[in-house]
């Protein structure tokens, strides 16, 4: 990997260099997360994480030369979110960096329905200005909400491993999240001393939602015990992702293994680990029926692999269950 080594604080204008501009200096290097001379669409809210990722990659621009557009998702959901959308439009003209603003031609229902229309809307832009790499301000504090949110729902490794790094959205974009390294605490230290125009989300405080539950009651809680709980929690999640890409490929070929046009082969089955049982079986399920299944049918199906000849499960969705067959776990219709 070419080394870029660190350009002198003389070397770019002086508003545009810190200690900060150098954590992320290097962990772009080190990582290989926004490449040289890229089209970078950086998602900016006007919050104090999404200005920060916008300070510090236009400091570095000059060494990595990227080209810089900013894109806003305007929900509809507060009174001012036109008028936010018109100060982040300002704010680009001022740094002299294409501007992109869509606002949802009806209120999302749900965050979730909010999150889907979001990252289409920013795909579109990417895909209009040919970018490769749509860039966001999440930050060490929101995988480690994250973390414990999932957590509290009960998730699957996968789900605790969220908010990686980077991931792909289509076979044209990748989406990155260069500020990982960075709490939301020094985030807010950037703001303050680079003077950032902060846009303030009222509905940030709005206890109703979950995510504003754990970050303004119980990470204080927590910080209280630890710190540095939300960077602690972050590499807690680095990890887990790590080990839960070793195990999804342990599970592809364990799947692979067990798999034929009868089913499941229970004898190769038998073989594996219970963590491989389960995630072999999740995928069985997922790709025959389509959906994700619950703890308590993967459970059922696993007591399956050494149970007598003819058994078989309660009843799973589209009517199906999972029956013993000789050595084979075979998916029948409860219609025949």
């Amino acid at each position: 990997m070419l080394h870029r080594p660190l350009p002198s604080p003389s070397a770019l204008p002086s508003d545009c260099w810190s200690p900060f501009h150098a954590r992320l200096h290097q962990l772009l290097q080190q990582r290989s997360l926004l490449p040289a001379r890229s089209r970078l669409l950086l998602a900016v809210s006007g919050g104090q994480d999404s200005l920060a990722l916008v300070h510090l990659l236009r400091g570095l621009k000059p060494h990595w030369h990227w080209s810089l557009a900013i894109a806003h998702c305007d929900h509809g959901w507060r009174t001012d979110s036109a008028a936010n959308a018109e100060h982040l439009r300002q704010l680009a003209n001022q740094w002299h960096l294409p501007f992109y603003c869509q606002r949802s031609p009806d209120l999302p229902s749900s965050e979730a329905t909010a999150r889907t229309w979001r990252y289409q809307t920013l795909a579109a832009i990417a895909a209009e200005i040919e970018a490769p790499l749509l860039v966001t301000g999440h930050t060490a504090s929101d995988r480690a909400e994250t973390l414990l949110y999932n957590l509290t729902r009960g998730s699957h490794l996968q789900g605790l491993a969220s908010l990686r790094w980077q991931r792909s959205l289509s076979d044209r974009l990748n989406l990155v999240r260069p500020l990982l390294a960075f709490t939301r605490a020094e985030t807010a230290q950037m703001v303050q001393q680079f003077q950032l125009p902060v846009w303030e989300d009222s509905t940030n405080s709005d206890r109703r939602f979950a995510r504003n539950r754990l970050r303004l009651e119980v990470f204080p809680q927590l910080r209280q015990i630890n710190a540095q709980c939300d960077r602690h929690l972050a590499n807690t999640a680095d990890l887990l992702a790590d080990e839960a890409d070793w195990l999804a490929e342990l599970t592809e070929q364990a799947y692979s293994q067990a798999l034929s046009h009868d089913g499941l082969r229970r004898s190769v089955l038998a073989q594996q680990p219970i963590a491989l049982q389960r995630r072999v079986l999740h995928a069985f399920l997922q790709d025959h029926l389509q959906r994700s299944p619950t703890l308590a049918q993967v459970e059922e199906l696993r007591q399956l692999i050494t149970a007598p000849q003819g058994s078989c499960s309660s009843s799973l969705p589209q009517r199906q269950v999972m029956k013993v067959m000789g050595d084979w776990l075979t998916l029948q219709s409860t219609d025949d």
